[in-house]
């Protein structure tokens, strides 16, 4: 049946391929025959997302600036998972970026961390994944250590609070909100 669905890609070409994004001008074949083009998408790299919360119970959120929308957002940790070009991304090189990434945009470290789903990112468009986590009974074990191009503040939220930011639009980024409905389903 996926056979009867599934397009081939008869040409490509790379617009713009650097270290941070590869984006690319495609043409499709249908399978009935028909040509499609331009069709545009991209590959960033894979990312991690956790919904941590510490040992009172508070979650840990982040406001940054999102070029993309022209906004500052609240959401939660997240950042990039390191591997090798055309290496598909493991369990553990999440873990381990998601790890860090915790450590680095708040400070904090968890013992007990919970893989909840692997999701295409955006999969009309990219073919990225998010990796979701949960870490749980965060404390504070350094100072943050951003990167040259972050700069955020940590805040901590009651459940109550997060629902209410999402249920008025102020939790923006569809992943995480994705990721705290799985949080909430599994505790």
């Amino acid at each position: 049946m996926e056979k009867d669905l599934m397009c081939e890609e008869i040409r490509c070409e790379h617009l713009v391929q650097d270290q941070w994004i590869d984006f690319r001008r495609s043409a499709y074949r249908f399978p009935d025959g028909r040509i499609f083009e331009p069709y545009y998408s991209y590959t960033r790299r894979d990312y991690a997302v956790i919904v941590a919360s510490d040992e009172a119970g508070s979650f840990l959120c982040v406001r940054q600036f999102r070029q993309g929308i022209r906004q500052v957002t609240t959401e939660f940790p997240a950042g990039g998972i390191e591997r090798k070009d055309g290496e598909a991304c493991t369990l553990e090189q999440a873990l381990t970026a998601a790890q860090r990434e915790l450590r680095e945009e708040t400070g904090y470290v968890s013992d007990r961390w919970t893989h909840l789903l692997t999701v295409p990112s955006q999969a009309t468009l990219s073919d990225n994944y998010a990796w979701i986590f949960r870490a749980e009974n965060c404390r504070p074990a350094a100072e943050q250590k951003l990167d040259e191009m972050e700069l955020l503040d940590v805040l901590k939220y009651t459940p109550a609070e997060i629902e209410e930011m999402i249920a008025s639009g102020r939790f923006q980024q569809a992943v995480h909100v994705a990721a705290w409905l799985l949080a909430c389903r599994r505790a």
